[in-house]
């Protein structure tokens, strides 16, 4: 059976709107029990938006019921209404023609559901530029009216794999300014204080250090 289209996100949404079993969601989203229970505890993936694989066309209503049922049954995926291209990962992407007009729906699902993500990584994802991003998010696009979000997995702009890779760095970066940020505001203890160096050292009568005034030998008598 091919994975479904994000894995994770898929799993997320079967868990929060189903009856499915936890060995039924991982045998369909081709993931291992253990890790659809740790979703469903919010040990992992929190946070994530689940993705609805009726809306996407990978089950049917129908199926899900079925299973819901019969805890022994499998689901079955739908048959795909269109043929998906494999896009590559690497390499300058570039959007046929007919998939362009689909970008400004695409960009905007971005910013709504994963703000994490920087310019940079939705003009990778989806082939795309800054001002383009710019003009969507602060709704200058000449087409905003008629923009509608829409998953750029569905519309075939990107792969499930490369949008979740680049969701994890972004959650990653964020994770990390957020613990530093932390780290500053609960202020870190002193440093320990170093021992007194010979040039101040404490001075005792004599012109003579507490150190140099200990280790002086005693007077020898005749």
């Amino acid at each position: 059976m091919a994975r479904p289209l994000m894995p994770k996100a898929t799993a997320v949404w079967l868990v929060e709107n189903t009856a499915l079993t936890f060995e039924q969601i991982a045998d369909f989203c081709l993931l291992h029990p253990l890790e659809v229970q740790a979703i469903a505890d919010e040990e992992v993936a929190t946070g994530m938006q689940g993705m609805d694989p009726i809306a996407s066309g990978q089950l049917t209503l129908d199926e899900i019921n079925r299973c819901a049922t019969d805890p022994s049954a499998s689901l079955k995926p739908a048959a795909p209404s269109i043929l998906l291209s494999k896009l590559k990962s690497k390499g300058a992407r570039y959007t046929p023609l007919s998939k362009r007009r689909d970008r400004p729906d695409a960009i905007a699902w971005l910013l709504k559901n994963y703000v994490e993500l920087s310019d940079g990584q939705i003009s990778k994802l989806i082939g795309t530029t800054k001002p383009t991003i710019n003009a969507i998010r602060d709704k200058s696009h000449w087409n905003t009216p008629n923009i509608k979000p829409q998953n750029p997995v569905g519309l075939e702009l990107c792969s499930g794999a490369d949008l979740e890779k680049a969701i994890a760095i972004a959650r990653a970066r964020a994770g990390t300014v957020h613990a530093a940020k932390t780290k500053e505001k609960a202020g870190e203890p002193p440093p320990p204080a170093k021992p007194d160096s010979p040039e101040t050292a404490p001075v005792v009568s004599g012109g003579e250090t507490a150190e140099t005034s200990e280790r002086k030998p005693d007077p020898v008598f005749e």
